[in-house]
């Protein structure tokens, strides 16, 4: 399948795109970047140097993914997304100088396998969310979300566990250190470790 760029798209001549992904209107696709196959870059969206996204993954409009972060396969990022990668950001340094490229620390920040992070969201930077998690929109993720996990809130909260379909997980029995759970839609049976399910009561 072909690669389509969007004539007024700004893409890096050094990156990696796979088959089949697309970048739409005003997006800004920087040096170094990996995007795999099948993707969708929306309006306006900006991939800073370094980014790799993986296959699979729909990036909704106005959307800025800042160096050090990394996207698995078939992640969804709704629109307005923000992603962060300065704990401590400064213009200038405490003598008034401004900060150069090597004047702060990068924070790295993973997207697990068809995580979803809703509209608006804003993720602060050195946090893992979880394989198939889901973010509420308007989120502020300050803390890791576990696989599964279903957050919102600011900052977000767990609220309990959803499956790859996006049903909420409801609890079976236990074994051992895990709880069973079963989606209600599918019929799905999840383990989830218990000391995470605690964490939503």
């Amino acid at each position: 399948m072909a690669i389509r760029i969007h004539p007024t798209a700004e893409v890096s001549t050094s990156i990696e795109i796979g088959d089949g992904t697309s970048i739409w209107h005003h997006c800004q696709v920087r040096e170094g970047v990996k995007i795999g196959r099948n993707c969708i870059l929306g309006k306006g969206v900006y991939v800073d140097a370094g980014v790799v996204i993986g296959d699979n993954v729909k990036i909704q409009n106005y959307v800025s993914v800042f160096h050090g972060v990394t996207i698995e396969d078939g992640v969804f990022i709704g629109p307005h997304v923000c992603f962060t990668n300065d704990l401590w950001p400064r213009a200038i340094n405490p003598d008034g100088s401004l900060k150069a490229a090597d004047d702060w620390v990068l924070s790295q920040t993973l997207v697990r396998k068809g995580a979803a992070l809703g509209a608006n969201s804003t993720i602060i930077c050195g946090k893992t969310i979880g394989v198939w998690a889901m973010v509420g929109s308007g989120s502020v993720i300050s803390r890791d979300v576990p696989d599964y996990g279903l957050v919102w809130g600011n900052p977000a909260r767990l609220q309990g566990f959803v499956c790859p379909c996006g049903a909420r997980l409801i609890e079976e029995n236990r074994l051992g250190e895990v709880v069973v759970t079963k989606c209600p839609k599918d019929h799905l049976q999840i383990q989830i470790p218990i000391k995470d399910w605690e964490k939503n009561k």
